[in-house]
């Protein structure tokens, strides 16, 4: 479970964070989505320990990601938004590599590499070195590394940014099959569709703050609007004046 409570960022005099609360919870898919600039980012790289908070905290499983960074780090699994892979290593190599960071070593590490390496379509470039890689090779390697110990909280940031179709169904099936095995999972999208398929709970961020907290046909309730772009635009437009939803519990 990932919790946030009363969290602050500010960079260069200009807060990006404006006290932001929500949780997201095991067993449940949550969508952090908002305008560009709006900070889900920002939130992100704090959950998964790369920024610290100027007040306000966040928890992993309960577990104080400013105070316990390691910790936290054993139990997450990111895709960052930027992928980052060594030019001169395969996809096979990086998700080992990961994965022995992780503790993790023979028969049981590369079980793993091959199970994923399958489901994610990576059997063509698996053994060639990233130098090249398409953007969506890029990200199918990166998302593999993240899940390759097996975390319990997932972090996601534009799971399907780059991929084709049957790759993007793929991942969407993948990452039903977290949340269906009582993980947590955080993400963030630009893609609609993608939030209405997959979202137990979606959250919106405008202007460094939450000003709609709740599932989809909560929200579609209390803005009256029935397509989620819609439910989105309602929710940002009223702004944070008065919030909607407002469940972060």
């Amino acid at each position: 479970m990932i919790e946030v409570q009363g969290l602050r960022k500010s960079f260069n005099g200009t807060e990006v964070l404006r006290g932001i609360d929500f949780s997201a919870r095991d067993g449940e898919i949550t969508g952090l989505i908002g305008p560009n600039g709006a900070g889900k980012t920002t939130t992100l790289r704090m959950l998964y320990t790369v920024l610290r908070p100027d007040s306000g905290r966040a928890l992993v499983d309960g577990i104080d990601v400013s105070r316990e960074r390691l910790e936290v780090q054993r139990r997450i699994g990111v895709l960052p938004d930027n992928r980052g892979l060594y030019p001169r290593l395969t996809a096979r190599e990086h998700v080992r590599y990961f994965g022995r960071l992780h503790g993790l070593g023979g028969a049981e590490l590369e079980g793993r590499i091959n199970r994923l390496i399958e489901r994610l379509g990576m059997e063509d470039f698996a053994d060639r070195r990233s130098k090249g890689y398409s953007k969506g090779q890029t990200l199918k390697v990166a998302l593999a590394r993240a899940l390759v110990h097996e975390p319990a909280n997932v972090m996601l940031d534009e799971p399907t940014n780059g991929l084709d179709i049957a790759s993007s169904r793929a991942v969407r099936e993948l990452i039903r099959e977290i949340r269906d095995q009582g993980r947590c999972v955080l993400f963030s999208s630009h893609i609609m569709s993608e939030v209405e398929a997959l979202c137990d709970r979606i959250i919106v961020i405008s202007d460094g703050v939450i000003v709609a907290d709740g599932k989809p046909e909560e929200l579609r309730q209390a803005t009256g609007q029935g397509d989620l772009e819609e439910v989105f635009l309602a929710a940002v437009t009223k702004g944070a004046a008065s919030s909607i939803g407002g469940d972060h519990a």
